[in-house]
């Protein structure tokens, strides 16, 4: 992943924090230096654990800070458990798939044992963005914190502002728009996703049962009929 990334994704961690939560001025890196200093080490060392054991934890990283911020902004909202009484983002359809969860689970408790009570989840969530780009090739960028935990989590939330999986490049346009993100911001942060899995559903349309004329999307390159090795 390139500069480019880096760069949007710092991006997302200022402008999608509301101000009820955090004022973004308020917002600099080195946060915790005096209250929690080993916080974001702390954060660094799970991912590269989780790293070793799946190779995809970068892009689920970066996955998960991109649903958190597209819903209520970057508040850590998409990490709340569903109740009797609400669905919450995480097990919307829109999240289908979202993983990252254990490596912030787990970071958050190493935090806690030594600074109770000081770091928020949300900026864990992104301090994990950041090191997945980092552990996956790409450049180290300091992260601003001092978000603060939102407690409110809805799956219509998150259906209602996450770009589907099937939008055509126009809706994903419009989706991306809607948050003040261009084109090209739009094509670097999806792009960040490719080093990850797909889900099947996701394309499998195109390779069986396109039409009844082809069942095979005729747009794909045919696969040779030999290995060339």
């Amino acid at each position: 992943m390139a500069k480019p990334l880096a760069v949007l994704i710092s991006f997302l961690l200022v402008v999608y924090c509301p101000s009820a939560l955090a004022n973004p001025s308020n917002l600099k890196a080195g946060f915790y230096q005096k209250t929690c200093p080993s916080a974001e080490s702390i954060v660094r060392g799970a991912v590269r654990n989780a790293l070793a054991a799946d190779p995809g934890i970068p892009a689920a990283l970066i996955r998960l800070h991109f649903h958190d911020c597209f819903v209520r902004g970057c508040d850590g909202s998409v990490l709340l458990d569903s109740t009797s009484k609400n669905v919450a983002e995480k097990d919307s359809s829109a999240n289908l798939g979202i993983g990252g969860f254990d490596v912030v689970d787990a970071a958050k408790a190493k935090i806690e044992a030594k600074c109770p009570g000081v770091v928020s989840c949300a900026d864990i969530v992104a301090f994990a963005a950041r090191d997945g780009v980092q552990t996956a090739g790409g450049v180290y960028y300091p992260v601003p914190a001092g978000r603060r935990d939102g407690r409110v989590s809805l799956a219509a939330d998150a259906a209602k502002n996450l770009p589907g999986s099937f939008f055509n490049v126009e809706q994903l346009k419009q989706n991306f728009a809607r948050k003040g993100l261009s084109l090209e911001e739009m094509v670097t942060l999806s792009g960040a996703h490719s080093i990850g899995d797909s889900h099947c559903s996701a394309f499998k349309k195109r390779l069986y049962s396109f039409s009844s004329a082809y069942p095979q999307d005729p747009s794909l390159n045919v696969p040779l009929d030999e290995d060339p090795i």
